[in-house]
């Protein structure tokens, strides 16, 4: 009687979100954007630098490093002026990000072995721009002395990159795009699911009937664990046509710990929305989870990056555990025992967060 139950519940909840117009539209297109235009945008390699050069020194050593500069695939060079004062007013104009003086005896200085002077102011209204582009041009200028030094020969250094030897950032991303298509699709779909039957009057007809509490938050789960997998799945279809990246680990771990993410947000959004009286504030409250726990995951920067008290902070988030778990998977090739820690972690969550869904979903409501 209980699965007869169960299955008209079912039944009911996929008929609710196939006449609704809205829903199964963004099911598909969120993932679309996400994986096809996402990547395109949030690449946090500072390109596009525009430099303005000030030679002091006019010889052929100072027109090389300027060449150098402006072969850099990082920089666009806008021209070279005659004094620093010049150039820092083109940098207050917002006509060149980063100035580059190079001072009198330049070349002398690097002939005699020792260090010549080179200026490099940046505009850090933007700083990351600002000190990324300092950075390069340091490299850059520094390289070049490295190599006019003739009294000592330093040993050659190479960089062999295991896991993305093309340092492509979209195979970085994207496992971090997938996980904000899971918690959008699972967390915030849940959310409005019960407290839009409140504001219709729906829930007074279910809570008549004899109807367990389990069932029937069972049965607003198990949708939307379906609808997960589907987001899944068209995610990875997207990344491998669009991009040719494909998961690199066990797409069967991928899968799993995708799921384990989608039962956690799903058992989420139905907590908030037992204890939300309106879909405006189900709405507001779920926002402020869920930013929290993107910003707080280390998907866009890095943990050790914050302050102590945010990184103790950041082990009560699931997002993180997730975030950790599908990027050893994807980028590089982890098995189940690499990510043993982070999958329990889940589970304790998922497990945790569903059994709080049915303890606050009241039937007197």
């Amino acid at each position: 009687m209980k699965m007869k139950a169960l299955k008209y519940l079912l039944q009911k909840e996929f008929l609710q979100i196939k006449r609704n117009k809205f829903i199964p539209r963004l099911i598909v297109m969120f993932p679309v954007m996400m994986i096809c235009v996402a990547p395109l945008i949030a690449d946090l390699e500072v390109r596009n630098i525009t430099v303005i050069a000030v030679d002091n020194d006019h010889s052929s050593m100072s027109l090389a490093l300027i060449r150098e500069i402006e072969a850099s695939r990082y920089f666009q060079f806008v021209g070279m002026v005659d004094s620093y004062a010049t150039a820092l007013k083109e940098i207050e104009k917002c006509n060149a990000d980063v100035v580059v003086e190079i001072s009198r005896g330049f070349s002398k200085e690097l002939v005699l072995g020792n260090s010549p002077e080179v200026l490099i102011a940046a505009n850090t209204v933007n700083g990351t721009k600002g000190s990324l582009g300092a950075a390069y041009l340091s490299q850059i200028v520094a390289a070049a002395g490295a190599r006019t030094k003739t009294a000592s020969i330093s040993p050659a250094i190479s960089t062999l990159n295991l896991y993305n030897p093309r340092q492509n950032y979209k195979l970085f991303m994207i496992p971090a795009f997938m996980a904000i298509a899971m918690v959008i699709m699972g967390g915030f779909l849940p959310a409005l699911n019960i407290v839009s039957e409140k504001e219709i009057g729906t829930i007074e007809q279910i809570n008549v009937t004899p109807v367990s509490k389990a069932e029937f938050i069972l049965a607003k789960l198990i949708p939307y664990w379906i609808i997960g997998f589907f987001v899944v799945t068209l995610c990875l279809v997207l990344s491998w046509i669009t991009w040719g990246i494909v998961p690199k680990g066990n797409l069967v771990l991928v899968y799993f710990l995708c799921m384990l993410l989608a039962l956690i947000f799903s058992s989420i959004g139905l907590l908030v929305s037992n204890v939300s009286d309106t879909m405006q504030q189900a709405m507001f409250v779920m926002w402020f989870f869920v930013v929290c726990f993107m910003l707080m995951s280390g998907l866009f920067t890095p943990i050790s990056s914050m302050p102590e008290w945010a990184q103790q902070l950041t082990f009560i988030n699931p997002l993180r555990y997730f975030i950790s778990a599908i990027r050893t998977v994807f980028i590089r090739g982890g098995d189940m025992v690499s990510v043993a820690r982070e999958a329990i972690v889940l589970a304790a969550f998922a497990l945790t967060f569903g059994l709080f869904a049915i303890h606050t979903y009241h039937k007197n409501q």
